[in-house]
């Protein structure tokens, strides 16, 4: 053991055991110091409250290879009230179109399927079913958003889902032909139930699709901003085929997608259903995964130092720009954009502020750095010299949206994975 790996042994000595498979966890996958909850936006009475801040400190199972936080918050405290509306993102509507319209189609769905998604956010899927008059049922917790996705028509069933609503939906005649899970894993403290749920609810031939950004990607791209303290979890192919695996599911089939910088559509049925053969396309990316060495302990320990070389040319770009006179606005107010605002230190004194195109968070104030929060027409107001895009895997959309602000010399900029200026 080098010197590196026994600091990062000695920095884990708290540390519980895995989530999944209740090994002791001893090893440090990277730690961005201590954040605020990435979605608790603060307002104008609360600016001079005390504001409770984690420790960001992500681990790796050396048995699993499952990348996860501790539970610091309820999924309860964070998810009742949230802040994050799916439909505010033109690219995500259309990534669900094309996505319903490919699964009906291939899976043969009908009025006679039943349709269910857990964390139906605000029916930005759901709503594509119910066009083609699928019954369909979401699942969600948050009560402010379930009440968005019922106005639109979309039956919510305002709850957290796991083994215990799953038999009740079973006692009702509820299982799922199609189980949909989008971004949701990665959001949920107790893996074992969740899966376990889904096991319970799915119809015999049924199908469950997940989708959830991808480790490797995370790690080959230096995302290190999309951890924070709502995803509890990140995982790679390998890692998942072992917990759905001990829970009688098999991954049959599976996709590689640009969202989210990189994410994994999963399709998992029940193991005993000899209908669906495992794809080759599992068996090849298992593969990478291995040739990536994602199934070896001493691959994880690099991510650190390419998490603080990300930091540094931040503030070098960021010092430089401001010693110039230069003015920067940001776009966006997602989790990511926190996770790299506080673990950067970067405030006011850089950022002068952001935008939004969710009404829930303009007029109020990024957590930790209490950056303000105004609608996206600030911009044009005040010109900025440049404008960071915080959520960077909207990226091309944003720029299409804001272009305009190349009138006045305007420039883009990202800082993940890499510092990059657009003209």
């Amino acid at each position: 053991m080098n010197a590196s790996e026994s600091s990062l042994n000695q920095s884990s000595k708290t540390q519980s055991n895995c989530r999944f498979c209740n090994y002791p966890l001893q090893h440090t996958f990277v730690d961005l110091g201590m954040s605020p909850p990435c979605e608790s936006y603060r307002t104008l009475e609360q600016s001079n409250e005390m504001e409770p801040f984690y420790p960001l400190h992500a681990y790796v199972c050396d048995r699993c290879f499952l990348v996860q936080l501790q539970e610091y918050i309820s999924p309860e405290n964070i998810f009742s009230e949230y802040a994050y509306f799916s439909s505010y993102s033109d690219t995500w509507l259309k990534h669900c179109q094309d996505y319903t319209n490919a699964i009906v189609e291939r899976f043969q769905l009908d009025r006679e399927s039943h349709v269910v998604e857990i964390a139906s956010n605000d029916g930005y899927l759901l709503q594509y079913f119910l066009e083609k008059r699928i019954p369909s049922l979401g699942i969600e917790p948050a009560a402010n958003i379930a009440k968005v996705a019922q106005q639109k028509g979309v039956p919510t069933l305002i709850e957290f889902f796991g083994r215990e609503i799953a038999q009740k939906l079973v006692e009702q005649g509820k299982k799922a032909d199609l189980l949909i899970g989008n971004n949701v894993l990665a959001q949920v403290p107790d893996l074992n139930d969740f899966v376990k749920g889904m096991k319970l609810l799915l119809q015999p031939q049924g199908v469950i699709t997940i989708e959830f950004p991808h480790l490797m990607r995370l790690m080959e791209e230096n995302q290190f901003d999309t951890i924070y303290h709502e995803h509890f979890s990140y995982f790679s192919l390998l890692t998942m085929e072992q917990i759905f695996a001990a829970h009688e599911l098999k991954i049959f089939d599976v996709e590689e997608l640009s969202t989210h910088g990189g994410s994994l559509r999963i399709y998992a049925a029940h193991s005993e259903d000899i209908s669906k053969s495992i794809s080759s396309q599992v068996t090849e990316l298992k593969q990478r995964e291995e040739n990536a060495n994602l199934n070896q302990l001493k691959r994880y320990f690099s991510f650190t130092e390419q998490v603080k070389e990300t930091k540094r040319k931040a503030l070098d770009f960021l010092i430089k720009a401001k010693r110039e006179g230069k003015s920067i606005a940001g776009y966006g107010a997602p989790g990511k954009g926190n996770t790299f605002l506080n673990y950067c230190g970067i405030r006011t004194d850089f950022i002068d502020y952001t935008v939004d195109r969710n009404p829930y968070k303009q007029g109020k104030f990024l957590p930790g750095t209490h950056i303000p929060i105004f609608h996206p027409d600030k911009i044009a107001e005040t010109r900025p010299d440049y404008v960071a895009i915080l959520p960077w895997n909207f990226k091309d959309e944003i720029m299409e949206q804001m272009a305009n602000i190349r009138t006045w010399g305007g420039q883009f900029v990202i800082f993940v994975p890499e510092v990059k200026v657009y003209s």
